[in-house]
């Protein structure tokens, strides 16, 4: 008996992993499955997809340590360079994607969702990845969340507030809810248990944990726009990629120039690329279903980025690494 609870102990850490490297494939896995099959996940919705955000964020609190944030008061310049740069391309590129595509009310409120909301948290993942600046990229992290209860709401409400009325304090309480709250609790938990034997066996369990999270959020919403799919076929599909692909491009490419403009090292600049172009779609994806239910279709670019930035991030990163290479060769 104790032999199988070893090999099992052994295994969890090494599925957490695997799913941390696989991220994209197994969330765009989920969505297809939930194309075909919509009703496996209709119980994501609502509350029960509040809660699954929150764990998330929970999992990102407790492999965050004192260290980390205190890189944010270490390098003042570099992270108020990184938030500007983060709240003022993403929302701005959104703003002027739905310019250009003319997109319908609901596809709109998407997208601009998406650039307002704070960085992605598997872009820390992606930064070591390419031999970018951990450090800078966690201390970036943590600001663009700690700051999103009041920037979030604010662009929004700039960005879209002509489209539908902007609920800006609902929306900062539930960003403080299912963001800073959880967050808040991981990084205690982190504190108080990081010296016990098993802390940092729970802590590698935590990846996994978060692309499972995340793959249900996005298989709740394919279940929720699947008659909408359905009904509209492969355009609408097509046309909302396309915005999420150039949204989400042109944010690693600014996100670079701006380290450029700013004389940061390679490592910063490239962490700078992918702190800008990696939102936190999870986030964006509840928010569009409990203060725009009434415009369904607004998840649909949500879900979209949540499978497309885990798939970019590691392509350019790569490409960054490839980069490397070429020029030791």
């Amino acid at each position: 008996m104790s032999s199988n609870r070893s090999t099992l102990g052994t295994l969890f850490p090494v599925a957490s992993a695997w799913l941390a490297r696989h991220a994209s494939l197994f969330i765009i896995g989920v969505a297809l499955f939930t194309f075909f099959l919509p009703e496996t996940f209709a119980w994501v919705r609502g509350t029960t997809q509040t809660v699954i955000l929150g764990l998330i964020m929970l999992t990102m609190g407790l492999t965050l340590t004192t260290e980390d944030f205190l890189v944010v008061a270490r390098r003042p310049l570099d992270i108020f360079i990184g938030a500007c740069a983060q709240f003022l391309i993403m929302p701005g590129v959104a703003w002027l994607l739905v310019k250009v595509f003319h997109l319908e009310p609901a596809l709109a409120l998407g997208i601009l969702l998406v650039g307002c909301c704070p960085g992605g948290v598997s872009s820390n993942i992606m930064s070591f990845l390419c031999r970018g600046d951990v450090a800078f990229s966690v201390g970036m992290t943590c600001a663009s969340t700690l700051l999103a209860p009041v920037m979030t709401p604010l662009l929004l409400q700039i960005t879209a507030g002509k489209i539908i009325e902007i609920d800006a304090v609902g929306m900062f309480l539930n960003i403080l809810i299912v963001t800073i709250l959880p967050v808040g609790m991981g990084c205690l938990l982190n504190y108080r248990y990081s010296h016990r034997k098993a802390f940092p066996y729970v802590q590698s369990l935590m990846p996994g944990s978060s692309v499972i999270c995340l793959a249900c959020i996005v298989g709740g919403v394919i279940s929720t726009v699947h008659d909408d799919l359905l009904a509209r076929g492969l355009w609408l599909f097509a046309w909302t990629f396309a915005v999420v692909l150039c949204h989400n491009s042109l944010g690693y490419l600014l996100g670079w120039n701006a380290g450029r403009l700013a004389r940061f090292s390679k490592a910063k600049k490239r962490t700078l690329s992918i702190e800008v172009g990696m939102q936190n779609a999870g986030l964006a994806t509840v928010l569009a279903g409990t203060f725009f239910a009434a415009q369904p279709l607004s998840v649909l670019p949500c879900a979209i980025s949540c499978a497309w930035h885990s798939i970019s991030g590691t392509l350019l990163a790569g490409l960054f690494l490839r980069s490397d290479r070429q020029r030791k060769a």
